[in-house]
Parts: structure tokens; sequence; C-alpha cells
């Protein structure tokens, strides 16, 4: 990682389904090989499944219900000290918080052998906004791993 200069943020183009960036950036991270068009129907259908499970009408609010019930609010870094590595809590931006809530979606739903993409992660997404799920018990693990090391939050920088 460069020291130079900080990276340029570059802002994400709505969908053109939803107009959310959101929902923009959930697509840049189902998509492979540059696959923009397969990726979107991916989460399109993805949304119509879980639109229809939970009997909800709009899926940005069922994925804004979702993010609220993974967002992370504390997570661990490593801080090296006298030669010793300690992993210190520190507060996650809410920009971080985002990023790594839809990353736990998708590497939960690719994890999902025997069931297609889609529908992986349309349960994933159900099972967020319900509080269920392994994308919560992520979430709780990293809170957890934060509150087991918050004796060493004096060496936060």
């Amino acid at each position: 990682m460069s020291r130079r200069r900080k990276a340029e943020k570059r802002t994400l183009i709505p969908d053109p389904r939803y107009s959310s960036t959101l929902v923009s950036h959930l697509i840049n991270i189902v998509m492979q090989d540059g696959k923009k068009s397969t990726a979107q129907k991916i989460v399109y259908g993805a949304f119509e499944g879980a639109s229809e499970k939970l009997e909800k009408g709009d899926p940005i609010d069922l994925l804004l219900g979702a993010m609220e019930n993974i967002r992370p609010k504390l997570e661990v870094k490593s801080r090296r000290v006298g030669g010793q590595t300690y992993q210190i809590p520190m507060e996650v931006t809410f920009e971080r918080q985002q990023s790594l809530a839809l990353r736990w979606i998708c590497d939960a739903a690719f994890r999902k052998k025997g069931v297609s993409l889609k529908r992986a992660l349309a349960q994933e997404i159900v099972d967020a906004y319900n509080n269920t799920g392994t994308v919560v018990k992520k979430k709780e693990d990293t809170h957890r791993m934060a509150q087991a090391n918050r004796a060493f939050a004096h060496l936060r920088w």
C-alpha cells in the first residue's frame, strides 16, 4: 500500500432499475470477470425472491433493513508495538461498514453449494433481515473479538 497519497474515492453510478448506489455496489461485488449484466440479473432476481419470501413491497427497504442488522460497528486491526502484535479495537467508518456487510453477504452466498447464486443471495438477504444466519454470526464474532481486546484500546493511533 502506497504511503504517498490517499487513493481517490470514485463515485458509483446508481443502478438502472432502483437508482441506488447501494444496489450498484452489491452488483459490483457479485460481478465476476467483468460480466455486469449477468451480475445485475443475479442481484435483481435475488431481490425478487427475497421480497416474495418476506412479502415486502420494496426490495431497497429489505436490503436497508438487512444492512442495518449486519453492519459492524467495531473491528480489530493489528498494530505492532515493541516487537509484539496487538489486536486493537477500532470504530468502523460508515463506508467500510457498508462495504464489509455487502462483502460478507456475497461471500456467504458464494459458499453455498448446490444452490443457484440468485437463490443463495436471496436467502442470505432474508436471513440478515431476520437477524439470523452466517452473516449476523460473523458480525457478532467481529464485535466479540473487539470486546475481548478492549484492554489494548489505549494503543489506538
